[in-house]
């Protein structure tokens, strides 16, 4: 289902855009600055920022959420592989902000040739890849993974590559599941429907509830990287459908 766009939410969509560039870089600089002196200091600023930011979403442009199963997070904190739908950049702040743990997203490493952002992205130890590199990439995202995991980080990956629309079924890749079945590290999946309140390519952001949904942990230890990419987009697409009917009206099934 395709979102309108008002006016009005254009508006409100460029003031929300004004407060994150006017605190982006001070963010950033204090990321940098705090980095050599603490290993915790550089995620709580941004877990701080990201919190500041999901209010921002909230008072300015009327996006509130909710939260279904974050019970199914472990409760003791032990690493975790986050698996969610993309479909706009509010689950970045989300994920940020709402996780009980520290986590390390899986990302491109070209972001780090955007100045003062990009070295704070660095300073943040998260995993970056090279995704031109091919199976040069995937070595990365598992020398980087498990040193992430090593450090007690929940690592955060987007199966399907990239953001996808409301209602748009994209085939996931693999990486996800063969680094779960390389380590035996249990999977969270993640459902949600930002995109029809965030719309992709568009300045503005349509007032609403976007609702996350948080699924019961897949086991990966012993079991194939099939078996495993089956689970996760058959509990991630089966939940949009219920999460968002609307969104997938005689839409077919992902294709694992």
């Amino acid at each position: 289902m395709r979102t309108r766009v008002r006016f009005a939410d254009t508006a409100r969509g460029w003031i929300f855009y004004f407060v994150l560039a006017v605190t982006l870089v001070p963010v950033s600089v204090a990321i940098v600055v705090t980095s050599p002196f603490s290993a915790k200091a550089p995620f709580a600023v941004a877990r701080a920022w990201a919190r500041f930011m999901l209010g921002v979403a909230r008072s300015v442009c009327g996006l509130d959420f909710e939260e279904l199963g974050m019970e199914n997070f472990p409760a003791d904190g032990s690493p975790v592989l986050v698996m969610s739908k993309h479909q706009s950049a509010w689950e970045c702040f989300w994920m940020f902000a709402r996780l009980p743990a520290k986590m390390s997203f899986v990302y491109k490493k070209e972001l780090h040739f955007i100045p003062v952002f990009g070295q704070a992205v660095a300073c943040l130890k998260m995993t970056a890849i090279n995704r031109s590199k091919g199976a040069s990439a995937f070595d990365a995202f598992m020398q980087g993974g498990k040193a992430s995991l090593a450090r007690g980080s929940w690592i955060v990956l987007f199966p399907e590559g990239t953001r996808t629309a409301p209602g748009q079924t994209v085939r996931y890749k693999t990486g996800g599941a063969r680094f779960a079945e390389a380590t035996g590290v249990p999977i969270v999946p993640v459902a949600l429907n930002s995109g029809s309140f965030w719309p992709r390519n568009s300045i503005g952001k349509v007032p609403g509830r976007i609702t996350v949904s948080v699924g019961p942990v897949i086991a990966t230890q012993g079991r194939s990287f099939e078996a495993i990419q089956d689970d996760v987009v058959s509990w991630i697409e089966g939940e949009m459908r219920r999460i968002a009917p609307e969104d997938y009206a005689g839409s077919p099934e992902a294709v694992s």
